[in-house]
């Protein structure tokens, strides 16, 4: 990546700027009014190249069917109530001013706790947001900086800033944004400005510096101020290169505890490089810096690091294995929770820079499979740890490559706390990114649940109602209610699986869209005209590790439930920690060729879809035990290379999606098809 040299008159352009800032208030932000339209989103200004789209202002897509239902599992459950039973964001937290938990596990809290309160509009959770939004913003110190004394870190300040952009649109939606904010983040700014240069970025900041850059260019669509750009360009040569790891990656074998040198206490470059979280936040790191510099490299670069990941260490379930550093393929690893929601994010924001239609694919897989796999079904207990090929969730040290026993236990901090306080962010900011604004002044829809959308389009305030159980079901019907009649570009994510899709508007076909794109169109949309896109949903072999073969229908992943025995291993107070053992045989070779033999079966759509009593859709297809393949030490042994020979009688078994069988098999060894 360039190496832009700073000009130091910018430098000092921006300080004098900053100390100019108004001192902000003391006093908790009321809104004024309430205002009737969304304000517009800011496009990029000049010198930064466009994106493809724009994320709307937090709370302009609202959630609704099972989509709401979901995020209110999370409310009622760990996500809504962390505060009262975790004292790591408790009223002791160092981000309320107190001497707890200073580093990142109030922003962490913060960054899903600001989505989901205002995308459902509760007043508890934005109450609880409230008290840690403005201990922050009256708390500045001289200098600029912010946050805990006791803790120096810029790293947990970047997650803080992610908050403060959220919170900033939130309550600029229906009434007059905080005014705090914007002088904040430039006091801040500043700060960090003169102080890198003697105090530059190391170890986690280092890896996570797009995160900061991201929030500096989101103040500078806002501001103008063209010493930002000085600090993106200061953040990205102190960061750690991802481009280069990616443009010559060696990491391709499972990491050990001894080449990593854990044992000697810290992280070495090599044990953060082949991390997972880092992992997962660096995809967004070469799109970000490409609205910088509009390089093609740059912004093709996501697709090489992508690549490699799936190449060497891509799971069944759309992650790829980290714990928590890379693992390989087997499906037996696991994946950090931290790592899913992430990744998710980085998505996310590359699907609007980019305006790539097949990282909406890879968004859903995730939000679809890996995120609600990690979870009981009420969301009061997590796992630290997923594994596709999960057959026990037990106190061992099988199979993670760095991490602890409790890795894969259900519960409230297993392992390690930081994904009790990460995880809450991949529900509702799954649901914000669903609708963007497009730069050609239309909308884009870029993932697909039911919602609604209200903003504002070329001045004319409109509504879009998405009603479908997509992602069980195949049809998705948009009612567009513009104030008044309006020309503008809708653009319509077509997964890349999707062949044959189908598209209507006010009942009249329209032409075939082509898998992998966006289509386009452009039209004066009126009050009350229907668009309906069908999205067939064929079942699919997906090859794997070892030849192994896994099942996917449209975004979701199917898995073989094994029969569950929940042993409650010790009370948390308002939750509790959970083993979970097998009480059935899981060993199963798939009889199978093709999809022919694969029945599917819809089942009505309740508000809990990613349960095993509520599963909408199962598949069954034959398949033959596999004696020879086994767990040792409670850890499914490597899926054997197929084809397998089995001698045992074809038997019919049936498949629910990934996240509702807590104990699964995801890759299939294969054998001779049934006869």
């Amino acid at each position: 990546m360039p190496r832009k040299k700073l000009d130091p008159t910018s430098r000092r352009r921006f300080l004098q700027q900053a100390a100019a800032a108004a001192i902000a208030s003391s006093l908790p932000y009321r809104s004024a009014h309430a205002s009737t339209t969304t304000p517009p989103t800011p496009k990029n200004r000049t010198p930064l190249f466009p994106n493809a789209f724009y994320p709307l202002p937090l709370g302009s897509v609202r959630p609704s069917g099972w989509l709401r239902a979901q995020l209110q599992i999370q409310a009622n459950g760990l996500g809504g109530h962390l505060d009262e039973t975790w004292p790591d964001v408790g009223p002791n937290s160092g981000w309320l001013g107190g001497t707890g938990e200073s580093w990142e596990r109030g922003p962490y809290f913060l960054d899903g706790l600001v989505p989901i309160a205002y995308q459902l509009d509760d007043p508890r959770l934005k109450t609880k947001a409230q008290k840690f939004i403005d201990w922050t913003l009256t708390h500045q110190q001289p200098s600029g900086n912010f946050g805990p004394s006791s803790n120096n870190d810029w790293w947990p300040r970047m997650v803080m800033l992610k908050v403060l952009t959220q919170y900033y649109e939130a309550t600029g939606l229906n009434g007059d944004p905080d005014p705090r904010v914007l002088p904040f983040l430039t006091r801040y700014f500043a700060y960090q400005l003169a102080t890198l240069p003697s105090r530059p970025l190391q170890d986690w900041g280092k890896f996570r510096w797009q995160d900061n850059a991201l929030t500096a260019l989101w103040l500078y669509n806002h501001t103008g101020d063209p010493s930002l750009l000085d600090l993106v360009r200061l953040l990205q040569t102190q960061g750690f290169d991802w481009q280069k790891n990616f443009a010559d990656f060696r990491h391709t074998e499972r990491m050990t505890a001894e080449q990593l040198h854990l044992p000697e206490g810290g992280l070495s470059d090599l044990a953060l490089s082949t991390h997972g979280v880092n992992n997962g936040q660096a995809i967004k790191a070469a799109p970000v810096w490409s609205v910088l510099t509009g390089n093609p490299a740059d912004r093709s670069a996501i697709h090489q690091m992508l690549t490699a990941l799936d190449t060497y260490h891509g799971l069944p379930n759309g992650m790829f294995s980290c714990d928590e550093h890379f693992a390989g393929r087997n499906p037996s690893q696991g994946s950090e929770l931290c790592t899913v929601v992430e990744t998710m994010f980085s998505l996310e924001q590359s699907l609007a820079i980019l305006g790539d239609a097949t990282l909406g694919d890879r968004l859903e897989l995730l939000a679809f499979n890996a995120l609600p796999g990690a979870f009981t079904d009420d969301m009061w207990a997590h796992q630290y740890n997923q594994e596709p090929n999960q057959v026990e969730c037990s106190l061992h040290h099988k199979p993670w490559t760095t991490d602890g026993p409790e890795s894969n236990l259900y519960g409230l901090d297993p392992n390690f706390g930081c994904c009790t306080a990460n995880f809450h962010q991949g529900w509702p900011k799954f649901t914000a990114s669903h609708w963007m604004a497009s730069n050609d002044d239309g909308l884009a829809a870029t993932a697909y649940s039911p919602c609604t959308l209200t903003t504002t389009v070329r001045g004319v305030p409109i509504t879009v109602h998405e009603d479908t159980e997509y992602p069980f079901r195949e049809s998705i019907r948009f009612t567009l209610t513009p104030a008044t009649p309006t020309a503008f570009p809708l653009h319509l994510r077509i997964p890349a699986w999707a062949t044959n899709a189908t598209l209507r508007i006010n009942n009249q076909p329209q032409p075939t869209p082509t898998p992998g794109t966006f289509a386009r169109i452009h039209r004066t949309w009126n009050p009350g005209d229907i668009v309906e896109l069908i999205l067939p949903l064929t079942p699919r072999l997906v090859p794997g590790f070892n030849q192994s073969l896994s099942i996917n229908r449209g975004p979701l992943v199917f898995s073989y439930p094994i029969g569950e025995t929940w042993l409650k291993l010790r009370d948390r107070d308002l939750t509790a920690d959970w083993q979970v053992y097998p009480n059935t045989q899981w060993n199963y070779a798939l009889a199978v060729d093709n999809t022919n033999a694969a029945h599917v079966t819809e089942h009505p759509l309740t508000d809990a879809p990613f349960t095993r009593h509520g599963a909408p859709v199962t598949i069954t297809l034959p398949a033959r035990k596999l004696k020879s393949w086994q767990a040792v030490d409670s850890v499914a042994d490597p899926v054997p290379p197929s084809p397998v020979t089995t001698t045992e009688h074809i038997e019919q078994i049936t498949l629910i999606p990934y996240a509702a069988a807590k104990l699964r098999i995801t890759a299939f060894p294969h054998c001779a098809p049934a006869t």
